[in-house]
């Protein structure tokens, strides 16, 4: 099976293993078909302790193995990652994970990281469907930077681009299409992280809020 570029893990127990250290760090080091052997040597454990991480890691999911090769009268497994880059969905915490949907406030910073969990929830779950039917998923991302000069002109850019977003959704929404597919859009903003010592982008976001 051809390593994907994402996954995204659903599944509390697969999530606690693939962030335990010794494990993330022999997923790293799987980019490429490996032995446990040569994988002991890298980072410096036991081969018998690397065995048993990677079974576990098997077990859920996020190693593969690739090939196998005798060696000395041993059978050596080849094992590699089953994808270049894991993420954790939020939906990993089950009742208490962050949802749109209970009434926080749409202006404020909690609302938007809530949005982005249940993207990443819904994506997830959408791109595991897509694999076992082997189809593509119909996405689209856009993703820049504008630098406003001022807070009031980037409430007159929110206020344009909401404008200009119902527009588009009036005009191409069709509630009675045959055959329609209803598409999720998110539309969200925030200040791009620059230095983690300065909070100047929070003191800039409080400023203009008040």
């Amino acid at each position: 099976m051809a390593m994907i570029d994402l996954c995204v893990i659903d599944d509390p127990a697969s999530a606690s293993v693939a962030m335990d250290p010794i494990r993330n760090r022999l997923l790293s080091e799987l980019s490429e078909p490996v032995s446990a052997a040569t994988l002991a040597g890298r980072v410096g454990l036991p081969r018998q302790k690397v065995n048993y991480h990677l079974r576990t890691l098997e077990a859920h999911g996020l190693v593969e193995e690739a090939s196998t090769r005798q060696w000395g009268g041993l059978t050596e497994r080849r094992l590699v990652a089953t994808a270049a880059s894991y993420v954790v969905s939020p939906g990993t915490l089950g009742p208490i994970a962050a949802d749109p949907d209970r009434g926080m406030d749409r202006l404020s910073a909690s609302y938007l990281a809530a949005l982005a969990a249940r993207t990443l929830r819904e994506i997830g779950q959408l791109l595991r469907r897509s694999r076992e039917l082997n189809k593509r998923l119909a996405t689209l991302s856009i993703d820049t930077e504008v630098r406003f000069r001022s807070a009031e002109e980037r409430a007159a850019f929110s206020q344009e681009l909401t404008g200009a977003v119902n527009a588009l959704v009036a005009r191409y929404h069709d509630e009675s299409a045959p055959g329609g597919r209803r598409h999720r859009l998110v539309v969200g903003a925030y200040p791009t992280p620059t230095d983690p010592s300065r909070d100047t982008e929070v003191e800039d976001t409080e400023e203009n809020i008040t």
